[in-house]
């Protein structure tokens, strides 16, 4: 078992249209789009997996949903990405907190949930309190619900829940 690693804390600057990743990593977005319900940005990445990414931050639902531009040998049998966690909108820079919860979209067939076990270590080792762990999992099982009420399409329940959302 690896070490739990504090919760990864990512800052998108709107006035520099930069995307600061855990490590400190700063890298230039391509685009970013504010709208009422959330926040997109689409940037290229030096990642081995994949060469692009895509995302909306979604503070109201306590989620980011990701599409990732795989380099063909690393393609994964998945559409959308999502990760649960404290996103906190900003007038000029963004912050996302993760909270080590995934669900991998597959539309209109599945929607699974991933890093139980990082989320349980993470509150034992004290790094997520109670409340947050908490709303961690309220948050997972209600996005969870809603995509897989609407055919496992991710799109379809944000549209639902008044936030249409659109890729590159």
């Amino acid at each position: 078992m690896a070490a739990v690693h504090p919760p990864k804390i990512e800052y998108f600057d709107l006035v520099e249209r930069t995307n600061t990743d855990p490590k400190g990593f700063v890298r230039p977005v391509d685009h970013y789009r504010v709208e009422p319900w959330g926040l997109y940005m689409a940037r290229s990445a030096d990642h081995r997996q994949f060469h692009y990414l895509e995302s909306w931050i979604l503070p109201d639902l306590g989620i980011r949903a990701t599409v990732f531009h795989f380099h063909p040998y690393h393609a994964r049998d998945q559409d959308h990405y999502v990760d649960i966690g404290s996103f906190t909108r900003g007038d000029t820079v963004w912050k996302s907190e993760d909270h080590y919860l995934d669900l991998v979209v597959r539309t209109g067939r599945d929607t699974e949930l991933l890093d139980v076990d990082e989320l349980v270590e993470a509150h034992t080792a004290g790094l997520l309190d109670a409340a947050a762990t908490e709303q961690a999992i309220l948050t997972a099982t209600t996005a969870i619900d809603g995509i897989a009420a609407h055919g496992h399409d991710l799109a379809a329940w944000l549209a639902s829940r008044g936030m249409p959302i659109s890729w590159r």
